[in-house]
């Protein structure tokens, strides 16, 4: 392992404190043979265990409690005296106080500027910067403190932890180790272990983000889960149920007193409080639409480019707004001043959230605690709860608009059967009279909007159903939908039919399917014209619908057909349901055609039959 010792040992000797000395070879051989087996195992022992102390720090400590950790155990492996840590902060060009031991942050420059410091020189060159005698170093300016703590040399150590993803900055900064000698010569070896321990730092800060990843990820993943169990419940969605089962998912971060979601009007002048937590407690009423120029925090938020007076009892950044102090903040209105009051909220956040650059919504946090900050980590949890919330409201409303929806859709297909009963009792009984088709199409799409409105609330009974049937009648509808387009030179071909085609599904999710495919078979065909035609076969164990148009699709297109990946919300919907039917789509694209087919299972009794 030691395969240079002759050459070590002849080191030695040149060494001009060993140059007198009278020893022979042997001597050499046998010492260095005794530091292998005696000093060096003890040495490496005590280096790694020192490392692994350092690996092992708690990563559920805050990074200047980490960083103050492995300066304690620098200092107590190097015999120093103390040592403490700075960061470079990009945005300030200053290098901030992070941690020292024996811990005097109280008394340390919260920053330092980065030129004309020794701790701004290492940041720069990212090399260890050492100090004999500080008393004598131009770049240290405080000489005075270094009297009073009786400190008079340093090693400067440079520190770099790489981000963890492009949203981040890169972490570099500086441990300064002091020593009590003036003059202090520092050795190579002190040098090397100084540097290795920094560069442990790294791995601290890894455990920590990668743990913190873990927790962001399965907290989002908690917050989906609770949205989602109330978006699928059979009483619909109700945003009060949603706050009231995700808020206090987030009692480690946020010790809530509430919390409200509000929305801006279209004005910019005026926004509604959407939702709160609890729903017993509310500065406003749900609901409610009120200036905003009523609190001075919602003007900030909302027009981030204002100038604003620096407070000690604020913390703006682009993310969000945190009033530390409610009573002492000019941010805060009377009212919202004396309700704080009364309901012990000592900080209030306010985050913004945005669609593209405009911000359409804002959260607000009561809490208890009084916060002089939130970490990164927390505010992208809050973020995506606000988005979350934000679909959730939109899902409440799109609930309520489909509630509605169900009356008027009932109520028209009940006067389109009247009304046919009518004709046919009194009258105009002639089968093949457009009034009569036309009113049998009005009866046929009525009902068929009418069980979608039921279908919204309660699962459709499953029946047999042909296929054939459905195809032709579908066909039929979307031939009436072509006139009332004034489409121009399609040709229609019917058949070859396999009748009768019996599958097994709900009536409402074929007709979805045919009616989707139809409609985008039709706009697929050129300007110039072309053909529109239908056929039904069997193929095994398939019950099979073919619909092809004139027209051409890239492989690409094809692709995305095949994948519901298209254009439009039709075709998902259709890949939707034909997968709920355990079907499939095939796309089968000819010289001057596209054909899709729709393959469903064949209904058990039906026995295949050629075409």
């Amino acid at each position: 392992m030691w395969k240079d010792s002759d050459k070590l040992i002849q080191a030695i000797k040149e060494e001009p404190w060993a140059q007198n000395l009278s020893f022979q070879d042997d001597f050499w051989i046998h010492l260095m043979e005794w530091v292998k087996q005696e000093v060096f195992p003890d040495f490496m022992t005590q280096i790694s265990k020192q490392v692994d102390e350092i690996i092992e720090i708690n990563p559920d400590l805050s990074e200047p409690e980490i960083f103050a950790r492995v300066t304690r155990y620098m200092v107590d492996f190097l015999e120093a005296k103390s040592a403490s840590v700075r960061v470079y902060d990009p945005h300030s060009e200053h290098l901030l106080s992070y941690g020292s031991y024996p811990s005097v942050e109280e008394s340390r420059e919260t920053f330092i500027p980065l030129e004309g410091s020794i701790a701004g020189k290492v940041v720069r060159d990212l090399q260890t910067f050492l100090v004999p005698n500080i008393l004598k170093e131009d770049l240290y300016q405080d000489k005075e403190g270094a009297e009073r703590r009786k400190t008079y040399s340093l090693m400067a150590i440079p520190f770099e932890i790489p981000r963890f993803s492009p949203y981040e900055r890169d972490i570099v900064g500086v441990i300064q180790i002091y020593y009590s000698e003036k003059d202090r010569s520092f050795t190579p070896l002190e040098v090397t272990i100084a540097e290795h321990m920094a560069g442990r730092l790294r791995f601290v800060i890894a455990r920590k983000k990668i743990l913190a990843m873990y927790r962001l990820n399965e907290k989002k993943e908690t917050i989906v889960r609770k949205i989602f169990l109330r978006l699928g419940s059979r009483e619909g969605v109700k945003m009060k149920d949603v706050f009231n089962r995700v808020i206090p998912e987030l009692a480690d971060i946020i010790n809530v007193q509430s919390c409200a979601l509000f929305s801006v009007a279209d004005d910019l002048q005026h926004v509604v409080l959407e939702a709160g937590y609890p729903d017993s407690i509310g500065y406003h009423g749900v609901g409610k639409r009120f200036p905003i120029n009523s609190e001075p925090a919602f003007e900030l938020i909302l027009n981030p480019g204002e100038p604003h007076e620096e407070s000690p009892h604020e913390v703006i950044t682009m993310s969000y707004l945190l009033v530390i102090s409610p009573q002492k903040s000019a941010l805060v209105s009377r009212e919202l001043k004396q309700f704080a009051a009364d309901h012990n909220i000592n900080s209030i956040l306010y985050v913004p959230l945005n669609v593209g650059q405009e911000i359409t919504h804002f959260m607000t946090f009561d809490a208890l605690d009084q916060r002089q900050r939130y970490t990164e980590e927390e505010i992208e949890i809050f973020l995506f709860l606000g988005r979350e919330l934000m679909k959730a409201q939109r899902m409440e409303r799109l609930d309520d608009i489909l509630h509605d929806f169900k009356n008027p859709a009932i109520a028209t297909a009940g006067f389109a059967r009247r009304l046919k009963k009518i004709i046919e009792e009194e009258g105009l009984r002639d089968k093949e009279s457009k009034i009569t088709r036309y009113l049998e199409i009005l009866q046929e799409e009525t009902s068929r909007l009418q069980e979608m409105a039921f279908s919204l609330y309660q699962v459709g009974k499953e029946q047999v159903v042909d296929l054939t049937r459905v195809l032709k009648n579908r066909f039929d509808i979307n031939t009436e939908a072509i006139k009332e387009q004034l489409k121009q030179n399609i040709t229609l071909k019917e058949g070859p039919f396999h009748d009768p085609l019996h599958v097994y599904c709900q009536p409402l999710h074929l007709e979805r399917i045919l009616d989707n495919l139809l409609n985008n078979a039709t706009n697929a065909i050129p300007l110039r014209g072309g053909i529109l035609s239908i056929q039904t076969y069997t193929d095994g164990s398939w019950a099979c619908a073919e619909i092809t148009n004139t027209g051409l699709i890239s492989e690409e297109e094809r692709y995305k057909l095949l994948e519901g990946e298209g254009r439009g919300r039709g075709l998902y919907i259709t890949h939707r349901i034909v997968r709920l039917l355990k079907g499939k789509i095939d796309v089968r694209v000819g010289s001057d055609t596209t054909t899709i087919i729709v393959r469903l299972p064949l209904h058990q009794g039906e026995h295949p039959e050629e075409n």
